[in-house]
C-alpha cells in the first residue's frame, strides 16, 4: 500500500523559547527546554531515513492554510492576535503556548500540511497518510490555544475535506496521552464526527474528558472519552480498543478515520504516567487498519500532536508508520525487552473497571 508523508523543515523552526518544560523561566526557575521542543519530530523523521521506510513513503507538499480556512473554526480575533504577536516577537497563546516570531506562519504550514495529507488520501494518490507536523494542535479551541496548540489541524482538516470533498462521516481517535479537547470542542454538537480519545484521567486540560462529556444537541452520543488511570500499558489500550473503540467504529460506519497521534502515552515520556510501548502503538495501529479497510476502504489520516521523550518518539512513531505501509525495517527498539518486563503491562481488575464504564457510552451511538 501507499503511504503519504508530510513534513517541512520550518516546523522545526518553531520557537518555544527557553521554558523549563512547561514552565517559563525566572528567578526561582532556571532556564532550560521547553518540552515541546523540536528534537522529538526530528529525530522521528530521522529515524525514518536512517532505517530506510523514509524513501519508501510518498512525499505530500505541505501548504499554508489561508485565514479563511483556519477561521472556519478559530475566532477571527485569535487568529489576529496570534499573527500580530507572531509579527512582533513572540507571546503566549494563554495556556503554556509560548510562540516566537514567525510562528503564526508555521502553524498555518502546520494545519496546511494536515490539510494536504487529507486531500492525497481522499483523491486516492495515498492509501494513507502521516503528518508530522509541529504545532501540534488538539488542545486549540475556537478562542483559545493551550497546551503546546495553535490552531486545530485534525479539526481544520476535517473541515477542510467537507468543503472541499464533500466529506461525510468522519471518526477521530486521539492516543494522546492528555485529552483532546480541542478536536471534541469543534465536533461536539455534530453527528456526523465520532470523536474518541484516549487519555491519562484529567491529567490535561484539569477537569477535561470525563465520560460525561458525551456531546450535546444533535451531537449527543458522538463523543466518547475514555480517561484511564496512570499506569495502563499496552494490555489496557489494546482492551480499550477492542472493547469500546472498534465497537463504536463499526457502529458509526466513518467515511474517514482520523488520529490525532501523540506519543506521549508511552513507558518513558516525561508528562505523562502510562506504560504503552513501540509494540502497543504498532497494534492500536493495525487494530484500526483493520477497521478502516472494513469500513473506509483502509483511509486513515494522522496528524502528528505530543510526545516529549526524544529518544523514544521515533521507535514509537517507526513502528505507526511501519504497520501503515505494511513493510518492516528490521530496526529494533531498544526499551522493548526492558518494557516487556514491565509489573502490571498485562491488563489490571482497576482498568477493566474504567473500561467497562465507557463501554456503556457504545449505547449513545446509532
Amino acid at each position: 500500500m501507499s503511504t503519504g508523508f508530510v513534513f517541512h523543515e520550518l516546523y522545526l523552526w518553531h520557537n518555544t523559547w527557553n521554558w523549563a518544560q512547561v514552565f517559563p523561566p525566572g528567578l526561582t526557575i532556571q532556564p532550560g527546554e521547553h518540552a515541546e521542543n523540536p528534537e522529538t519530530k526530528r529525530r522521528f523523521r530521522n529515524l525514518l531515513e536512517v532505517s530506510g521506510l523514509l524513501e519508501r513513503l510518498v512525499s505530500i507538499k505541505a501548504r499554508p492554510a489561508s485565514e479563511e480556512e483556519i477561521c472556519r473554526f478559530h475566532d477571527p480575533d485569535y487568529v489576529a492576535r496570534i499573527k500580530r504577536l507572531s509579527d512582533e516577537n513572540g507571546g503566549d497563546a494563554s495556556t503554556l503556548t509560548p510562540f516566537g516570531r514567525g510562528s503564526f506562519e508555521i502553524a498555518q504550514l502546520a494545519a496546511g500540511g494536515a490539510m494536504a495529507a487529507m486531500d492525497a488520501v481522499i483523491e486516492g494518490s495515498v492509501k494513507n497518510a502521516y503528518a508530522l507536523i509541529r504545532p501540534p494542535g488538539h488542545h486549540a479551541v475556537a478562542d483559545l490555544g493551550m497546551g503546546f496548540c495553535l490552531f486545530c489541524n485534525a479539526a481544520l482538516a476535517i473541515m477542510h475535506a467537507r468543503h472541499k470533498h464533500g466529506l461525510g462521516r468522519v471518526a477521530t481517535v486521539d492516543w494522546d496521552v492528555h485529552h483532546g479537547n480541542g478536536t471534541q470542542a469543534a465536533f461536539y454538537a455534530d453527528p456526523a464526527t465520532l470523536t474518541i480519545s484516549l487519555h491519562q484521567d484529567n491529567l490535561f486540560p484539569p477537569d477535561s474528558g470525563s465520560l460525561a462529556e458525551t456531546g450535546e444537541g444533535p451531537g449527543r452520543g458522538y463523543n466518547i472519552n475514555l480517561p484511564l488511570p496512570p499506569g495502563c500499558g499496552d494490555g489496557a489500550y489494546v482492551a480499550a480498543f477492542q472493547r469500546v473503540v472498534l465497537p463504536a467504529l463499526r457502529a458509526f460506519k466513518p467515511d474517514l478515520i482520523v488520529v490525532p497521534s501523540g506519543f506521549d502515552a508511552s513507558g518513558v515520556d516525561p508528562l505523562g504516567r502510562m506504560m504503552v510501548s513501540s509494540e502497543g502503538y504498532r497494534a492500536m495501529t493495525r487494530l484500526l487498519m483493520e477497521a478502516a479497510e472494513a469500513l473506509c476502504a483502509g483511509r486513515i489520516v494522522m496528524t502528528h500532536e505530543g510526545g516529549y521523550s526524544a529518544m523514544y518518539v521515533p521507535y514509537c512513531g517507526l513502528a505507526v508508520i511501519e504497520e501503515m505501509t505494511g513493510i518492516r525495517t528490521g530496526v529494533e527498539d531498544p526499551w522493548a525487552p526492558l518494557m516487556a518486563d514491565w509489573g502490571q503491562q498485562d491488563l489490571q481488575p482497576h482498568q477493566d473497571a474504567a473500561i467497562a464504564r465507557a463501554e456503556e457510552l457504545l449505547a449513545g451511538l446509532r
